[in-house]
């Protein structure tokens, strides 16, 4: 019969946290060992990624933004370590009840893994070194053998030591698999490095004359790669070497492709100027960015695989096992809908789909903007769920025509009289006709706008209005080339993206 351990409670709760960070850290490095892109929490996000409705995921990313992730893997832990404290707690009076507590967090994460696309036994691998690292370790700080204690002897100092020993050798050991499994996880810093040393046949795209208007503290009209906003499910970005990168273009085709890397270069290159956008961006909001991508054509891949003709969607896959349905007809018409490899002039950042990823101008991301692409299967609407329509998102997703207003922002002061205004606004392969403003519900006022290559950029705007001294709203709202004028009516961003005239506040003075 197993004696129960008399340590304080305390104690036990330390005793079972510092079980969880055993197994955690072995899990890791088994993980990094087996060049897994995920590891056992990273899973688990994931999976609470896909349980969660469209409307929450959306609000959360305007909360936390690109901290989403890491607070989500983080938070992760953070009930780990928790749970493994009450295991250590109810492993003081019986040692079956603690591991039981294990146990069901090792099944959790087999669970979450066996839920990912493209698991095997291997991925299996990490949770089961971890948990039999936690039902080996658990016993070491908790049992009254493993620790000299006594029912009836009480919490003596030689107890103490014991207690203090074995946890002292838990926790190097923790730190040192920790440390290790760094050096273990090379995969994402050879892919890396590889990636630099790529010479691509890409220019680094001149700004056209005219589009960048001199306004101070209006956004760049080029988006910088490291301030491009980066919307996506995958908890840890994947690794994958341009070398060993394929394509798949199948379905309902008459000639499937299996497609290289270097098929791709070999094919040349377009290059055009195309703004992205998030289908979660609010009125007002910073998801969407500008920038020179550099790619094969979509429509010339897809004019080699042939389509059937009672085809209507591509359905996209990336190598996270993320999945969109795109409209055949947005892949093969005259827009520069790209297999891009190269973003303002650089191989594509692994955070933005290295080594290939898809742009399509005019679409909102959740149904063209796969990064990490693999696989490009011709079928149809009816035929599948991809991952947001599943969630209640729209099945096909055209970029609404909108306008944001960068100067001056909300509840920034200014000096009474002249005021200039600017911004952007944005109606992708449809084009901006003019842009309006108002002061305090007063008359619709056109401002200058840039000058742009193609309809599928955002262009920037910027006007003058009279503000005496106090406090003004400044509304903004556009018209495209269609001669569609932005709608006034505010609308959430599901299903299908957010509407209403972005309104700022400030203080003349």
């Amino acid at each position: 019969m197993t004696v129960p351990s008399v340590l304080p409670r305390g104690r036990l709760a330390v005793a079972g946290a510092l079980t969880g960070a055993a197994g955690l850290a072995v899990s890791l490095a088994a993980a990094a060992l087996l060049r897994e892109r995920l590891t056992p929490p990273d899973a688990v996000a994931e999976t609470v990624i896909d349980a969660t409705p469209g409307k929450a995921v959306s609000v959360l990313v305007d909360l936390f933004g690109r901290w989403d992730k890491p607070l989500l893997v983080g938070g992760v832990v953070v009930v780990l370590l928790l749970l493994s404290a009450l295991g250590g707690v109810l492993a003081g009076r019986v040692q079956l009840r603690g591991q039981l507590v294990f146990l069901a967090m090792g099944a959790a994460a087999a669970a979450a893994i066996l839920t990912r696309p493209q698991w095997s036994m291997v991925s299996l691998v990490p949770v089961i070194a971890g948990t039999l690292t936690w039902l080996a370790v658990l016993p070491f700080l908790t049992s009254a053998e493993a620790t000299g204690t006594r029912p009836a002897g009480g919490d003596g100092d030689a107890s103490r030591r014991r207690f203090l020993q074995r946890a002292g050798i838990v926790a190097l050991a923790t730190v040192a698999v920790g440390v290790g499994s760094r050096f273990l996880g090379r995969q994402r810093r050879i892919v890396e490095d590889a990636r630099e040393q790529l010479a691509l046949p890409a220019t680094d795209g001149d700004v056209p004359s005219g589009a960048q208007l001199d306004l101070a503290d209006l956004e760049p009209w080029r988006t910088p790669n490291d301030d491009f906003y980066r919307i996506d499910t995958a908890v840890v970005v994947p690794a994958v070497a341009a070398a060993e990168w394929r394509l798949r273009i199948h379905g309902m085709v008459e000639n499937e492709l299996v497609l290289t890397y270097q098929d791709l270069l070999d094919r040349g290159l377009t290059e055009a100027w195309v703004t992205l956008c998030c289908v979660s961006n609010p009125v007002g909001g910073e998801l969407i960015g500008n920038a020179w991508w550099s790619g094969v054509r979509v429509a010339d891949l897809l004019a080699e695989a042939r389509p059937l003709a009672d085809a209507d969607a591509v359905l996209q896959t990336s190598e996270d096992g993320w999945t969109c349905g795109t409209p055949l007809g947005a892949l093969t018409d005259d827009r520069d809908a790209l297999l891009a490899v190269a973003m303002n002039g650089e191989p594509l950042p692994l955070e933005h789909g290295f080594p290939v990823r898809m742009v399509v101008p005019g679409l909102y991301g959740y149904v063209s903007a796969t990064k990490w692409l693999v696989d490009l299967e011709v079928t149809r609407f009816d035929d599948f769920d991809a991952f947001w329509t599943g969630k209640g998102w729209a099945e096909e997703g055209p970029v609404r025509t909108q306008s944001r207003i960068d100067v001056p922002r909300s509840n920034h002061r200014v000096m009474a009289g002249p005021v200039r205004v600017g911004g952007v606004a944005w109606a992708q392969h449809t084009g901006v006709e003019k842009v309006e403003v108002r002061l305090d519900g007063g008359p619709w006022t056109p401002v200058e706008l840039g000058r742009v290559p193609s309809t599928d950029t955002w262009v920037q705007w910027a006007g003058t209005v009279e503000a005496d001294a106090g406090v003004h709203t400044l509304a903004v709202r556009a018209t495209d080339r269609s001669g569609y004028e932005q709608t006034g009516v505010k609308r959430d961003v599901v299903p299908d993206g957010a509407t209403g005239w972005h309104t700022v506040e400030f203080t003349a003075e």
